[in-house]
């Protein structure tokens, strides 16, 4: 039966209005999380920030903004606190990588609402109430314990023979001669300090097994990234696998920085 004029009439009325109404649900779905390209990374005892320096150009290659933060060792609460500052100076979410000791740094500071996932290398992973020292007890001293020398005011620093034995023995002579002159004495106390509040448990995590480690004991590093339900990348390398394996590291942090988004995003 044919429309009538007027009936028409109210149909394209109707008709246009539709077209330009929004659907109720449309402002109710969950905004996408901007990529993460903005890399902390945090160095662990006995180093300082150049211990990244061949991953910094991998990674920049990439377009991701890379930051290293300074430890001064001091202290755990110290080395948390210029973290956070590096944090803080992001332009949006940060994915937090810690080396060795820098693993409790990054469990500490990784709470921070900007960080949007913890890759954990060659680490320590405490969870509450755990320190360095008291997680790895039950595996034992490694090598490299052996090799740490008391300097005064509680400070240890590591021996040359640890640096080129436990440290770093994939690396030449030149580079483990650079790793003895640029290691930062480290406060023995910060490897007591506990943790208070563990940032693996709430956020997404990767971790980077150093099957050759002498520092901390690869067993150990196998059984925190079961724990916090790691993504887990095993290489054949010493403590420093960020030296000794630097195409691979920076492979598998930025695809951490991909996957943080993906995660994010099922959120």
């Amino acid at each position: 039966m044919p429309l009538s004029r007027s009936h028409a009439a109210v149909v394209a009325k109707v008709a246009f209005i539709a077209a330009f109404v929004v659907p109720v649900n449309t402002f109710a779905q969950k905004p996408a999380m901007p990529a993460v390209h903005n890399i902390v990374l945090v160095h662990g005892a006995w180093a300082d920030g150049s211990s990244w320096s061949k991953l910094i150009p991998l990674l920049e290659a990439k377009g991701l903004h890379v930051v290293c933060v300074q430890n001064p060792l001091t202290s755990l609460a110290d080395d948390v606190a210029a973290t956070k500052r590096a944090i803080d100076a992001q332009d949006g979410p940060v994915l937090l990588v810690g080396h060795s000791y820098g693993g409790v740094v990054i469990t500490e500071a990784g709470t921070n609402d900007k960080v949007a996932g913890l890759v954990y290398v060659a680490a320590f992973a405490p969870d509450k109430g755990e320190s360095a020292g008291s997680e790895g007890k039950p595996y034992g001293p490694t090598p490299g314990i052996g090799e740490l020398r008391p300097i005064g005011d509680g400070f240890l620093v590591l021996t040359p023979k640890g640096v080129e034995e436990d440290f770093g023995p994939d690396l030449s002579a030149a580079e483990r001669s650079i790793l003895t002159a640029t290691q930062t004495p480290t406060q023995g106390a910060a490897l007591g300090a506990t943790v208070t509040l563990p940032a693996w448990r709430t956020r997404p995590t990767w971790f980077i097994v150093a099957a050759n480690d002498r520092m901390i004991a690869p067993d150990q590093e196998r059984a925190s990234a079961k724990l916090m339900k790691a993504k887990t990348l095993t290489l054949q390398s010493c403590h420093v696998p960020m030296l000794s394996r630097p195409s691979e590291v920076a492979e598998f942090i930025i695809d951490a920085a991909q996957g943080t988004t993906a995660v994010a995003d099922t959120h």
